[in-house]
């Protein structure tokens, strides 16, 4: 078996993994609800933990075997392979919209990698370290803040907490090439730690925050949204500190910019589809409990409006009753 099938067939069962990570991280978003950012007592959480993290190690050992812009553009796939894997093993169906706003997400974002041309491995220095942590701590923190300012509206507040993932992704893959560089450079291990925690720092920040993102949202939108956020950004400080370029010269970088607007658009019809089907099961229509009102999932059909039994109002039943009996009297004077 040549090296390149080694690097493709894993980074498939990388995205394999990475897309079971995150349905089951949806599923328990949505079955504790009151745990946004840690549910450490849930099972079910660790194996998607387990599964992101066997991901991540499947990835890197492809890039061992393969280029990079044969790995990267694969890794788009966890999109692709989420959808069906979510209606096979927990029954949730996505619609044509969200099937093509995955498929446009996951063309843009393998077009725009497989363009992407890497340089010289180089390292950045101690002050462009501390920029880029600083810039990605206070991007993470804005857009966390924004999106509990829009508590209201669900499916966006998950789309810029996905983003602010995405952003903590990207910049540790930037770190963890900048350990990578450092490592062949046979540099000493105590200028490496202060990389080291940024690392762990980001990576544990992603994962939570993640975790927050399902919650309301549903599956496609907010995995699309980390999925294409993380390798952009990364690619994104490669092009302006790693002197990293987009292959073919001006031409490439039109078409790059081209598959970018595609991946923008997918990205954005996901977001759309939540929201309308957000807005067509209005809170009004839902089913009153003793507690307070039942919450349940937008996409469930169960939770359509048109599906629930009218049930008249005890006011309503009582002037039905005076009519009739008011009636029934005027019939018996005549």
């Amino acid at each position: 078996m040549s090296a390149l099938t080694v690097a493709v067939l894993l980074s498939l069962v990388s995205a394999v993994a990475y897309a079971g990570g995150a349905i089951l991280q949806e599923r328990v978003a949505v079955s504790t609800p009151e745990r946004r950012y840690a549910p450490l007592r849930r099972g079910t959480w660790w194996i998607a933990i387990g599964l992101n993290s066997l991901g991540a190690l499947l990835h890197v050992v492809a890039l061992a075997y393969g280029p990079l812009s044969l790995v990267q553009p694969l890794g788009a796939l966890t999109i692709v392979f989420a959808l069906p894997m979510a209606a096979l093993f927990v029954g949730r169906k996505a619609g044509a919209t969200a099937w093509r706003g995955a498929i446009m997400a996951t063309v843009g974002l393998a077009g725009l990698l497989s363009l992407t041309q890497s340089a010289d491995a180089r390292s950045l220095d101690d002050a462009e370290r501390v920029m880029v942590a600083l810039a990605t701590g206070g991007a993470v923190v804005a857009l966390m803040i924004v999106a509990h300012a829009v508590h209201r509206h669900p499916v966006v507040r998950s789309v810029l907490l996905a983003s602010a993932a995405g952003v903590a992704f990207g910049i540790a893959s930037v770190f963890t090439k900048t350990v990578a560089v450092d490592w062949d450079a046979n540099e000493s291990l105590t200028h490496q730690v202060p990389s080291l925690a940024v690392i762990a720092v980001l990576a544990s920040a992603g994962v939570l925050i993640s975790q927050a993102s399902y919650r309301g949202a549903g599956l496609a939108a907010p995995l699309s949204t980390v999925t294409v956020v993380n390798p952009v950004v990364a690619a994104a400080v490669g092009l302006t500190l790693f002197g990293e370029s987009f292959r073919y010269g001006n031409a490439g970088t039109a078409v790059a910019l081209g598959f970018g607007v595609v991946a923008a658009g997918g990205l954005i019809l996901l977001t759309t589809e939540r929201i309308g089907a957000a807005v067509r099961v209005p809170s009004s229509t839902l089913p009153v409990a003793k507690g307070g009102p039942v919450a349940a999932d937008a996409e469930s059909p169960e939770a359509r409006a048109d599906e629930l039994p009218a049930v008249p109002s005890q006011p309503a039943a009582a002037t039905h009753r005076r009519v009739l009996f008011r009636h029934g009297r005027e019939r018996i004077g005549s």
